[in-house]
């Protein structure tokens, strides 16, 4: 009897082997794992010569987050991509494996708030941060500082105001002083505009937004070409324990299956109401694809189309109408983030946040991004809001 007890306790703890042969499924496995098993000792010993790509140790990826990498860099035309826990952890993530204390960093003054704050962390480390406006091509030409400016941060559009920026222009004069450049380019997805065919060293996404599109999961990735490029930054997440869950690179395959489709739909839709509002309201209209919004002419060089989200610039209207009007929407939802199924909107006020580009605190943004609600709806809405704020 006990020894039966200790046979079945190892039975317990091994399963057996189950023949794969005949079993195809469209589904990516979820696979889970922190300790990786090897075949023997020495390749136990040797394990370091699987890095940057092998398996070591589940931190490093499992095969479903190599899936999602793969796909990723197929609809870069890249050779490598890399996972992490969200957009800004890539974008963070880049600065640290490719800063130095000395370095000098240029930082678009349009990009996502949070890649501001960060640079306070970079500071203390060493690394200077300056912030130029990325659609004047000489205030960026005046910034370099050739063989001390590393790398120059892009976001197009930016952040909430919308400015397109010529990304192969800014891209030369980088190169001209020997820096990188790093983009975020989760408005447009690989889908709608490629950044390391435009002369991007590094590309960083939100996965959270359209990838993973249903408004559940964070996510992001770091894209790249250059090889030692990877290996740097994937070092870097290696020491500094990072990694990311399966379950979550399965919701992104997941979501990257419908991805083409809904971009297609939320584009064409945010173009409708777009013009819609800038033909029926008095207020600025901030969408690539209107022919006054800043940079139409490089959004429709370099992209290959519009994802949904947009702005409605609000110059001298109280804050109390402005949330008088949002409580009074009826599809639309109020919050943070964007690209799920669900329209949502945001009020921002980005004074201060920027440091080159003026704005003003009587200036609030409206963010609006598309989901996939009728367009009925959503337009009797957006009439509501501007009946409220003033047409």
């Amino acid at each position: 009897m006990r020894k039966n007890t200790q046979l079945d306790d190892t039975l317990c703890v091994i399963p057996p082997e189950t023949p794969l042969e005949g079993f195809a499924s469209l589904a990516v496995p979820v696979y889970r794992a922190s300790t990786i098993v090897f075949p023997n000792a020495a390749a136990y010993r040797n394990r370091a010569a699987r890095a940057p790509d092998g398996y070591t140790y589940g931190l490093s990826g499992t095969p479903t987050s190599r899936t999602l990498e793969r796909q990723l860099s197929a609809l870069h035309n890249a050779e490598w991509a890399i996972m992490v826990p969200s957009g800004q952890a890539a974008i963070s993530a880049t600065m640290l494996a490719l800063l130095r204390s000395g370095d000098h960093l240029l930082v678009a003054d349009n990009v996502y708030p949070p890649v501001k704050q960060f640079t306070r962390i970079l500071a203390d480390l060493g690394i200077k941060t300056e912030f130029f406006d990325p659609t004047q091509m000489a205030d960026l030409e005046a910034r370099l500082q050739p063989g001390r400016t590393k790398l120059v941060w892009v976001e197009s559009p930016g952040s909430t105001s919308m400015e397109v920026c010529d990304i192969p222009g800014i891209s030369r004069l980088t190169k001209s002083a020997d820096a990188l450049l790093g983009c975020d380019n989760t408005w447009a997805t690989g889908l709608l505009c490629k950044p390391l065919e435009l002369g991007v060293d590094v590309v960083a996404e939100a996965l959270t937004k359209y990838v993973g599109g249903h408004s559940d999961l964070l996510l992001g990735a770091i894209i790249v070409q250059d090889r030692e490029l990877y290996g740097r930054i994937r070092g870097t997440l290696g020491c500094l324990g990072v990694g990311v869950s399966p379950d979550e690179c399965s919701l992104a395959l997941r979501g990257l299956q419908t991805m083409g489709l809904r971009l297609r739909h939320v584009g064409e839709v945010s173009e409708e109401l777009a013009h819609r509002l800038a033909q029926s309201c008095k207020h600025a209209v901030l969408h690539p694809s209107l022919s006054e919004s800043p940079g139409h002419m490089l959004w429709a060089r370099d992209f290959k189309g519009s994802s949904g989200v947009f702005s409605v610039r609000l110059e001298r209207i109280p804050a109390e109408a402005i949330d008088r009007a949002l409580d009074e929407l009826k599809t639309f939802v109020i919050g943070a983030s964007w690209g799920g199924t669900r329209s949502i909107v945001a009020p921002m006020v980005i004074a201060n946040d920027r440091h080159v580009m003026r704005s003003s605190e009587t200036i609030t943004y409206l963010r609006i991004s598309i989901g996939l609600e009728n367009i009925d709806h959503l337009w009797a809405d957006l009439q509501r809001l501007m009946g409220v704020v003033g047409t």
